[in-house]
């Protein structure tokens, strides 16, 4: 006959114990307990029966109050305070009542548990005390002999902990989804990496816990072949942008190797974690952080459902990354169709993007919305696609009527591409129809003046022309470098913004340096 099944059950917290005077403090801040009362007697009989006890690995720390006023200046400046002993009839004869009105109603601390003490059960009937307020446990003084006082005192503190640490598991989880949508709005690996980094402080409160300098992690992930720090702090700052052979530290690789061979990539033991993931693409992505102290259970469960929304961030990236350079190759393929039909400089494309993004960020536009432009406006002339070449690339001046044509290509090349959902597709459709236009409201195709003009659109329409004039086209010779400039001081507020003209002025040099590293012709201008 086989033995039964062995059935097993969570620990219990342990029962309190007493600590000798002899022995060593206990791990952890003590329980907060408040005595209001009185009568000093009640302060003292109180304290000894309890002195020496510990719960959960935790000592007591005594707090004391003789009036109702003075346990309200306590209770405001410790809001972690575990058990109120309170006596009803103190200064007056409801003191303690109004105490629980107080706690309750105006801090509104709804943990703390409160045990009604009271020498004078007429003045405040239990069946009335208990339905009308937020009270935890009703005693007559008489009753508490010491081993009643330990079973009070003990059930509160299981109450409190019980509850504090659902709180924390609630806002854990808050902080959980907080991080979570912090981390799938970054759209590039090193953003990402930081911002993973960056969370982990929140979900540990390590800046609550005032060990937030003791704190020290990286993440690397594959960047071109090769795995690289992309983030980084405390001891391991200095790997950010290098190889991520180059971080020695057996402990790393233990933990790291560790959490390899998990079902769900992460390992953490001793203060110290490690996660690793890789990606639907190929991609493996690797994070390590150590603490000054040990995690308990609650706190892995928290990474461990914080890292697997990670890992769903990373996946978006790489597919999304995978998209987008895509994107990016079909609009460059479709730019450079158009510069082939051109009989214009080459290079006209590749100079107008980077004089795009350059104004695009001196203007205020962020990193990652100058990018977005600079791609944008390649296709800006895919309308041209529909020009017959004889008007195209002729080289004299155009006819009012072939010009009316040239005119519609910016309705051709916004129509191709104004269907699409994708972002950057969008953005090139407008500039497409918008590039065009003048500040003051004499271009075309919808004569828009002023701010009416996406900033797109105005950034475009001068790096457009800067380029026509700066280079030789069909229809004219390169102007001289005094000659460009002139032209835009004199449109300044006319054709063109002004503050977009004040920044091509104020950064000739920059301007230039595009020019002369991307013109194919190697004209070289006085």
């Amino acid at each position: 006959m086989t033995e039964p099944d062995e059935i097993l059950f969570k620990n219990e917290p342990p029962e309190p114990t007493r600590s000798p005077a002899s022995q060593a403090p206990v791990r952890g801040e003590p329980w907060k307990i408040l005595i209001v009362d009185d009568e000093a007697d009640v302060h003292s009989v109180t304290t000894y029966m309890i002195k020496g006890l510990d719960f959960l690995g935790r000592g007591f720390a005594f707090f004391h109050a003789y009036s109702g006023v003075e346990a309200r200046e306590i209770l405001r400046e410790h809001q972690d305070m575990a058990v109120v002993l309170l006596d009803v009839v103190m200064e007056t004869e409801d003191s303690g009542l109004r105490l629980v009105h107080y706690i309750r109603e105006e801090l509104n601390n709804h943990a703390v548990r409160i045990v009604l003490r009271t020498g004078q059960p007429g003045k405040a009937p239990a069946a009335k005390v208990i339905v009308e307020y937020d009270i935890n446990d009703y005693k007559e003084k008489t009753e508490l002999t010491l081993d009643k006082m330990l079973v009070t005192v003990i059930s509160a503190l299981r109450s409190y902990h019980f509850i504090t640490t659902l709180e924390n598991n609630r806002k854990g989880l808050k902080r959980i989804i907080d991080a979570s949508s912090d981390i799938f709005e970054r759209q590039s690996l090193h953003k990402l990496g930081s911002g993973v980094l960056n969370q982990l402080t929140s979900i540990l409160q390590l800046q609550d816990d005032g060990i937030c300098e003791y704190a020290s992690g990286l993440t690397a992930s594959n960047v071109e072949g090769q795995s690289v720090v992309l983030a980084a702090t405390g001891t391991f700052s200095r790997y950010v942008d290098q190889p991520f052979t180059e971080v020695e530290t057996v402990l790393m690789q233990t933990a790291l190797s560790q959490a390899q061979s998990r079902q769900h990539g992460f390992f953490c033991e001793e203060g110290k974690c490690a996660w690793y993931f890789k990606s639907q693409t190929g991609s493996e992505n690797f994070l390590y952080f150590e603490i000054a102290r040990e995690l308990d259970e609650n706190d892995r469960d928290l990474l461990e459902l914080f890292f697997t929304n990670v890992s769903l961030a990373y996946d978006n990236l790489f597919l999304h990354k995978g998209i987008e350079d895509t994107q990016k190759e079909i609009i460059f393929q479709i730019a450079e169709t158009m510069e082939c039909r051109s009989a214009e400089t080459g290079s006209h494309v590749r100079r107008v993007a980077e004089y795009a993004r350059m104004l695009a960020l001196k203007y205020g536009l962020n990193e990652e919305e100058a990018e977005m432009l600079k791609l944008a406006s390649t296709p800006h002339d895919l309308g041209k696609i529909g020009i017959p070449d004889s008007i195209l690339n002729k080289p004299g001046p155009l006819t009012p009527e072939e010009y009316q044509i040239i005119k519609t290509h910016v309705y051709r090349g916004h129509d191709l591409l104004m269907h699409s959902s994708s972002p950057i597709i969008q953005a090139a459709a407008k500039i497409i129809l918008q590039h065009h236009e003048r500040w003051d409201g004499q271009g075309y195709p919808q004569g828009l003046r002023g701010e009416e003009i996406h900033i797109h659109g105005r950034i475009i329409g001068v790096a457009d022309v800067f380029d026509a004039l700066s280079n030789r086209r069909v229809y004219h010779e390169a102007w001289t470098w005094e000659e460009v400039f002139a032209h835009f001081r004199e449109q300044r507020g006319r054709h063109f913004d002004p503050r977009l003209v004040d920044i091509l002025l104020d950064n000739q040099e920059e301007f230039k340096a595009i020019w002369a590293r991307y013109n194919a012709l190697g004209v070289q201008f006085t």
